[in-house]
């Protein structure tokens, strides 16, 4: 099969589209013939070894794709081969096939594509976790949304309306927070020619965000902070600016701030109940038309390495998606 390697960690650019063996199914897993891999920012950072999980080498990045069974391991019961899924592996998609454990994989549901269905658990999951079991966001309240035109502030734009909240959407560029009004955001702000914390003071009447939602770090972070109101909650999602900040816990205290951690991989194991109510929310909401992955680019494997630098870079909207066929035609 033709794989996309990191045969070592380090820059993005030194990615490889090579032959790769064909996975075999352990005990417990499934193989896949993937058809869509979507990108995301934690797949820049793990071939980089700077992401919390570091996979054996060599490995294909690729943490969400969707595709057909072909082979099922030893005590797989639920799926079998010719079933259309949904796969949040952690890695492996950037490839014609990919082995991964069967409770990591989901039905791809009636009216989804595959592209679609690629593009869709990591950040959908990751924002109804951050918004509904984390932050406990209500009908009513303002969210400010950080990143707003990537892939998980579009993702966060969508859930908050369907959960009722006033959405103030914030990004770098004008083509970025078009993206988020035309996924229902109340008010934008463009962080690159305004100034952050007065800008969602003066939005909210100086009372400042019921919540943020910060996927980006750097210099944002603690002027978003500073901009929350009283019991205002701060959802620490990401760091694509690149950058920990550093903030001050007298912020915390003042306004009695909760600064909150966002880890959906780690929630979805420790209640699994909990994740599984999730996933049938947001596929009510997509059947209804509330939420859909906003799906910019459609690239080939062999465009993947320079889609992943631009993504490192700040410089995609929504999401990119690599389309795969493998040689089988499957």
């Amino acid at each position: 099969m033709k794989a996309l390697l990191c045969t070592a960690y380090g820059p993005i650019d030194t990615l490889r589209l090579q032959d790769a063996p064909d996975p075999v199914p352990a005990a417990g897993e499934v193989v896949v013939a993937v058809r869509a891999c979507a990108l995301n920012f934690p797949d820049a950072l793990i071939v980089q070894g700077l992401y919390q999980a570091k996979p054996a080498l060599p490995f294909s990045p690729g943490a969400e794709f969707s595709g057909i069974i072909l082979q099922v391991g030893a005590d797989v019961t639920t799926y079998k081969p010719g079933d259309a899924v949904i796969a949040f592996a952690g890695h492996g998609g950037l490839a014609e096939r990919c082995a991964v454990d069967a409770q990591r994989i989901m039905p791809l549901p009636s009216g989804m594509s595959f592209e679609q269905g690629a593009a869709f658990m990591l950040t959908y999951g990751t924002c109804i976790h951050a918004l509904k079991d984390v932050a406990q966001l209500q009908p009513g309240e303002t969210l400010a949304v950080l990143g707003a035109g990537g892939g998980v502030g579009l993702a966060a734009v969508d859930i908050a309306k369907a959960m009722g909240a006033r959405v103030i959407a914030a990004a770098s560029t004008k083509a970025k927070l078009e993206l988020a009004q035309q996924h229902g955001a109340d008010t934008l702000l463009d962080y690159a020619s305004e100034d952050l914390r007065q800008r969602l003071m003066g939005l909210t009447e100086g009372k400042g965000a019921d919540v943020v939602l910060d996927p980006v770090g750097g210099v944002y972070a603690e002027a978003a902070l500073r901009a929350t109101a009283w019991r205002g909650r701060y959802l620490v999602v990401g760091f694509a600016a690149g950058d920990i900040p550093r903030i001050p816990l007298n912020l915390a205290l003042l306004k009695e701030r909760q600064i909150l951690g966002v880890y959906w991989g780690e929630a979805v194991q420790r209640n699994p109940r909990q994740h599984a109510a999730n996933v049938r929310q947001l596929l009510q909401w997509f059947v209804a038309g509330s939420v859909r992955p906003e799906i910019t680019e459609q690239l080939g494997l062999e465009q993947a390495t320079q889609a992943l630098l631009r993504l490192s870079q700040r410089e995609a909207k929504g999401k990119i998606v690599v389309r795969i066929m493998a040689e089988s035609g499957v």
